[in-house]
């Protein structure tokens, strides 16, 4: 593989490259490519880049149609006072603006806009850091975007302190749910609630009440993630500092099934599931160079460990419409996707590599744009056509 550095992902000397066809994965169809500005004469580049005025670390595509290459993004300061901004590329000009901006309390563990494919819900995205906030954004007359605070969801109001959330997941099935990890050991599971307002015709207001709290791990939570599996409502999965991935049911929450420990009880820190084949989940550990993929069907050992990675991972994201592909960012300066499509069978190499200028520590793949892979690294965001 040729890693090419500054240049958009490539593989074999080409300086771009498509993700190849999947004939063993039938259900992972793949959408035709982002067209280019056709009727603007401009030709779309590989790769556009955004500096921002502070470090990023949480970074989120929107998944609205109507919405593209709009992203929101969190700073990373080691100080109370922090911002959520976002940004959507001007394909005319090639640079990205600032659409809307806020003030946050310390640096967002995670932000998602809400899972909304079709546009018909309201325009919200939610972040968590020491709770969880719902913000809502809409257009101005004059063109500009507001975002405000729509509302804080706090299971711990008779506290004067909170426990710190690590991270959450929107539930695609179903909006109205969304699932929270914590340093108390805890997972939340909150319903939104959106009302009409009385006396305002077209506006709602959003509101959120506890569905059930669960103690979830042995020690820290770090991260949880909704599964489409059966309904795609029940099911969700978690990793912690006791180095352990465990799936819930929310319809059985006497048990839980661990599916994965650690055999050195290293910290797991991030999980995903695949979004094709619903039997696949990543995941990686504290410090460590390695992704691994389990499947929930033959629980305790891994069936692939990518190793590619010559410093720790801090982010994976399956492909939204394959399969048998999935992406990995590390501390190396790599992005690199991979063709899983052999597993159980040993997988020596990425197909697809992208090196950065700094240590990469966020990756996003657009659901709604799957030919596009955002990541964050230093003050910087790129995003990588593939």
């Amino acid at each position: 593989i040729l890693l090419l550095n500054r240049g958009v992902m490539s593989s074999s000397g080409a300086s771009t490259a498509a993700l190849p066809p999947q004939p063993s994965a039938p259900s992972a169809s793949q959408p035709p490519p982002t067209q280019s500005s056709g009727d603007t004469g401009v030709k779309r580049k590989e790769i556009y880049k955004y500096v921002a005025p502070w470090t990023l670390y949480s970074m989120n595509w929107s998944n609205r149609p109507d919405k593209k290459f709009r992203l929101a993004l969190g700073s990373f300061l080691e100080e109370y006072a922090n911002k959520v901004q976002v940004v959507q590329l001007d394909e005319n000009t090639s640079e990205f603006r600032s659409l809307a901006m806020v003030d946050h309390p310390y640096p967002t563990t995670k932000i998602m806009w809400i899972p909304d494919t079709k546009g018909s819900h309201p325009d919200i995205l939610a972040t968590s850091g020491d709770y969880l906030r719902i913000w809502r954004l809409s257009d101005r007359l004059d063109g500009t975007t507001s975002m405000k605070n729509e509302c804080l969801l706090n299971n711990n109001k008779n506290s004067d302190f909170c426990a710190p959330l690590t991270s959450f997941d929107w539930n695609e099935t179903d909006p109205n749910i969304i699932g929270t990890s914590s340093i108390d050991t805890t997972c939340t599971i909150w319903n939104l609630e959106t009302k009409q307002v009385v006396g305002r015709s077209g506006h709602s207001s959003i509101s959120g009440h506890v569905r059930t709290q669960l103690i979830a791990h042995d020690k820290e939570v770090y991260d949880m993630a909704f599964s489409k599996i059966g309904s795609g409502r029940d099911i969700f999965a978690s990793v912690g500092a006791d180095g352990s991935v465990r799936m819930f049911d929310l319809r059985h929450l006497e048990h839980s099934t661990i599916i994965y420990e650690d055999p050195g009880h290293v910290p797991l820190l991030r999980l995903a599931w695949n979004k094709m084949d619903h039997n696949y989940v990543g995941t990686m550990a504290l410090d460590c160079s390695d992704l691994i993929i389990l499947d929930i069907r033959v629980p305790g050992t891994p069936v692939a460990t990518l190793k590619n990675h010559r410093a720790c991972i801090n982010g994976l994201a399956w492909a939204p419409h394959s399969s048998i592909h999935i992406c990995t960012a590390a501390d190396d300066h790599q992005a690199l996707i991979w063709d899983v499509g052999q597993m159980p069978r040993n997988i020596e190499d990425p197909i697809l590599a992208y090196t950065a200028d700094g240590e990469v520590n966020q990756v996003q793949w657009a659901s709604s744009q799957p030919d596009w892979i955002a990541i964050c690294y230093n003050n910087c965001l790129e995003i990588l056509r593939v």
